[in-house]
């Protein structure tokens, strides 16, 4: 066991600390550093476009996390329910966004949502071409649409943990459901929701820091433009300590991003305890 706790001090603790003392200091990465306290954490703390960036994360939140749990669970109840020809093939295509690399997403999306991409072909053969916009340089649209990439994403690990969970559920307690003249949607909410509980705060905690720590996926279509109508706190934190050479506000932005995805994962926890208990 010391091996693998040596291991974990030298890949975690000690980055940890090493980060948590740089966003003491105002340093550029070569010169002498300077002592500054907590003043980092004060600066960024108002700097108006780092209170953006933690805006657009609640945005992402529900795009990675809120929307994809709940189709998650409509996939998970409809494809419960019933035997459906070709089921098999239909969750490997939700799944598969989950085996792509971010780059090949990012492709995808700059193609579908260019000027002259799918989205807005299909809106000029139904006959709203005047809707037509490049998507990505908006500064309306930018956020969402790349929200919809974390949707299309996550999805897929949702339905498949959602589904594991259902077929753990004992079948006696949809009979009995059933029996009582339990329809669908009461069945759903009776039984299923309550049994998926475990799964749930599976999906929530790994989409809700994937929301938390998005980076990927904006850096390689927009860059957090057009100016920081995309801007996220992981992107803001690369451009800090590489663009701007602070390497203290982007430790600053880095230790935040960990203590709340720590206390994410902390309160999901004990509220899934509290559920099941």
């Amino acid at each position: 066991m010391l091996p693998a706790l040596a291991f974990y001090g030298f890949v975690v603790v000690i980055p940890t600390a090493q980060s948590l003392s740089y966003s003491m200091y105002r340093w550029d990465g070569v010169g002498v550093p300077t002592w500054v306290g907590v003043q980092n954490y004060v600066a960024f703390a108002t700097d108006p476009v780092v209170i953006q960036a933690f805006q657009h994360t609640l945005v992402m939140v529900a795009f990675f996390a809120l929307v994809p749990i709940a189709l998650g669970l409509v996939s998970a109840a409809l494809l419960s329910r019933a035997r459906v020809r070709g089921s098999g093939f239909f969750r490997s295509v939700i799944f598969l966004p989950q085996v792509l690399t971010t780059v090949v997403i990012a492709v995808i999306w700059r193609q579908l949502f260019s000027f002259d991409g799918v989205v807005n072909r299909a809106l000029d053969v139904v006959g709203l071409g005047h809707l037509a916009q490049p998507w990505l340089g908006s500064f309306t649209f930018a956020l969402p649409v790349l929200g919809l990439a974390g949707t299309w994403t996550t999805m897929g690990l949702c339905m498949l943990l959602f589904l594991s969970g259902v077929g753990n559920i004992p079948t006696e307690l949809y009979d009995a459901a059933r029996v009582d003249g339990a329809g669908v949607v009461r069945e759903f909410f009776a039984v299923t929701l309550p049994g998926l509980v475990p799964q749930i705060s599976v999906a929530l905690t790994l989409t809700l820091i994937a929301a938390i720590r998005v980076f990927d996926i904006v850096w390689l279509t927009t860059r957090g433009g057009p100016g920081t109508a995309s801007i996220t706190p992981a992107v803001l934190l690369y451009t800090q300590a590489f663009t701007a050479q602070d390497i203290g506000s982007a430790a600053a932005i880095g230790v935040t991003l960990a203590v709340f995805s720590l206390a994410v994962a902390i309160v999901i926890a004990r509220v899934t305890d509290r559920a099941t208990s």
